[in-house]
């Protein structure tokens, strides 16, 4: 028993009328994973008994799988698309479409025993990618950051899709008996158990690997991917069907977690003198304002001030001119021009001097003449100011011997 495809001119010529009504998939959704098929008239849509017997038309649609099921026991099937005639004294077709090798071991574990039709049914899985399915981490992730070199804690939500790869295996696995319709939610309680484990560790994996938090949300490519390796090998042996995508729509940090990236990411900032700079001048400013509106009048306030100020005068100043100091040192690093040459060639042209007779020597006496060489008066700081005394009058630094 089994089915046998209906030719083409019988379908679309004079012997249509004889498939007015054929058995479709009812209320097949894109989250919908099982329905079973039912009789319907194929010019005014009535549904009708339903009743499978011999002689009956099957209409299978683009990616799907129809399943041929007597008394619980697979018959035939098809993955391939147009109309099938149910004949009960042929031999099943095995119509396996593309999916043929995937079905190959599991058709002589679950094949019909060979007993007399009694109850026949029409089932259609779908074999379109299954997309939207939600999720979200119950309790927080570990996930060590080489970066902030600290074990930050992160929730992630998002979807992710499945694609059925062996519907055999599925519908003997997954569905459960005497279903109508099967949406993915209806199934989903026990594979999010194991989907969130799978993801905890591919975060994990994605952390060894020495990925930045901030980063993970951008990196569905390469989850999907931990999430294939760590997940796929076990759904498609059970239950026959794979993680194709891995979406994370949003991720959030707990709070010391958050703490710990606010301080790393403040004290990197601070490291910059101009910063550093605005942020004591706007302290200061900061200062001078609230001084104005005090509760005990402003002159009140700005006395207060002015004690504060004289007492951190010192300070405030010093941090002034090393962050000054140090803008300067940047900005002549950024307008030195490229050296030429070797190290080694540039730092003997620094030091190479011109005698009264001509010669030029690096040292300090002339090798034709025996002249010393002569001294400038002035010379420029590490700082930047040029001078002509022993020390530098900005910053204080002694003159190079």
């Amino acid at each position: 028993m089994g089915i046998i495809r209906a030719a083409f001119s019988s379908v679309t010529g004079a012997l249509s009328d004889q498939f007015l009504e054929a058995i479709e998939p009812e209320g097949m959704g894109e989250q919908t994973v099982f329905v079973r098929g039912v009789l319907k008239n194929r010019k005014n849509g009535k549904t009708g008994s339903g009743v499978i017997s011999n002689g009956s038309v099957i209409h299978v649609y683009d990616n799907q799988f129809m399943l041929l099921v007597d008394g619980g026991k697979i018959v035939d099937y098809t993955a391939e698309p147009g109309y099938f005639i149910v004949d009960n004294s042929s031999a099943p077709s095995l119509f396996n479409g593309q999916i043929k090798e995937s079905l190959k071991d599991v058709w002589e574990r679950f094949k019909f025993a060979g007993t007399t039709p009694l109850s026949q049914q029409v089932y259609y899985i779908n074999l379109q990618e299954i997309k939207g399915i939600k999720f979200g981490t119950r309790n927080p992730i570990n996930y060590y950051d080489s970066f902030y070199n600290a074990e930050l804690f992160l929730r992630a939500h998002g979807t992710y899709s499945i694609k059925i790869s062996n519907p055999i295996l599925f519908y003997q696995e997954a569905i459960p008996r005497d279903a109508v319709k099967v949406n993915i939610d209806d199934i989903n309680s026990q594979y999010m158990s194991e989907f969130l484990e799978a993801l905890q560790a591919s975060i994990n994996r994605m952390s060894a690997d020495g990925t930045r938090i901030s980063f993970v949300a951008s990196k569905s490519t390469e989850l999907s991917r931990y999430m294939a390796d760590t997940l796929d090998e076990t759904w498609r042996a059970l239950r026959g069907m794979e993680v194709l995508s891995v979406g994370i729509a949003s991720i959030s940090y707990d709070e010391e977690s958050q703490k710990l990236i606010n301080m790393r990411n403040q004290g990197a900032m601070m490291s910059d003198p101009s910063i550093r700079e605005g942020y004591m001048q706007s302290a200061v400013a900061a200062g001078l304002q609230a001084a104005g509106s005090n509760a005990n009048g402003a002159a009140a306030g700005f006395m207060g001030v002015g004690l504060g100020m004289q007492a951190a005068g010192n300070f405030m100043g010093g941090a002034s001119q090393m962050n000054y100091q140090q803008m300067q040192m940047q900005q002549q690093a950024a307008q030195a021009p490229a050296p030429q040459g070797t190290p080694s060639e540039g730092a003997a042209a620094a030091g190479v001097w011109t005698c009264s007779c001509g010669a030029k020597n690096t040292g300090k006496f002339c090798s034709e003449c025996g002249t010393p060489r002569p001294v400038s008066e002035t010379w420029t700081c590490e700082c930047g100011a040029v001078n002509k005394g022993k020390f530098c009058p900005e910053c204080g630094k002694k003159r190079p011997e």
